[in-house]
């Protein structure tokens, strides 16, 4: 694919929010419900202008993150990865687009179903645990500790076994998030899972 043609599809993503916002501006009350708890009750509102701001800051700042990054890698690890680090940048401003424009969805409704959004981080964790044994050994991206930055064969070894264990956890938030009822039960088996498989990774880099 044509690089210019993959920025422009990253561009449409980041754009995408800021159009649906747009077309509801109007709807919108002055200060616009922007945080729920785990029941989906409001606990946090934002003033509409700064919506804008909020949509850009997810959009856009992830984008010029990605960007740059690479360019700030010593090693030029990054850049070996090709395609897939180009996959990562779709894949992160899929779900960042997603993310905004339920937002903006949830503000408008003034609700928000937070069994879909864990689900949604869910689907993040699996795919993310897909490229997690491309990456290479870089200061920016994975699990950067001490023993995976001094060793090449710690670092895949350490992203082998993090990849999995991101990929089933990822599902298993998915499954969660469709056949909970509880929002609790649903909060703590999110919490437990992500801490599982980050924590487990650092240890078994260091073994």
């Amino acid at each position: 694919m044509n690089k210019y043609l993959k920025e422009i599809i990253l561009w449409v993503l980041i754009i995408m929010p800021l159009a649906y916002l747009a077309t509801v501006w109007k709807t919108l009350p002055a200060q616009v419900p922007s945080h729920f708890d785990f029941e989906g009750n409001v606990n946090g509102w934002t003033a509409k202008p700064d919506l804008i701001w909020l949509i850009l800051g997810l959009g856009l700042g992830t984008y010029i993150l990605m960007l740059f990054i690479p360019r700030f890698d010593p090693k030029k690890k990054i850049e070996q990865m090709g395609e897939k680090y180009y996959s990562m940048r779709l894949l992160m401003g899929v779900f960042m687009s997603l993310i905004s424009l339920y937002i903006l969805y949830a503000g408008n409704a003034g609700k928000v179903n937070s069994f879909l959004l864990i689900g949604l981080v869910g689907g993040l964790y699996a795919v993310l645990g897909n490229y997690m044994q491309a990456l290479k050994p870089n200061y920016f991206i994975g699990f950067r500790t001490p023993w995976t930055l001094e060793s090449e064969d710690t670092w895949k070894k350490t992203h082998r076994l993090a990849g999995r264990l991101w990929m089933i956890g990822g599902l298993i938030i998915i499954i969660i998030s469709w056949l909970a009822t509880n929002s609790s039960i649903l909060g703590i088996s999110f919490g437990v899972i992500t801490a599982i498989i980050a924590i487990i990774p650092y240890i078994y880099s260091y073994l």
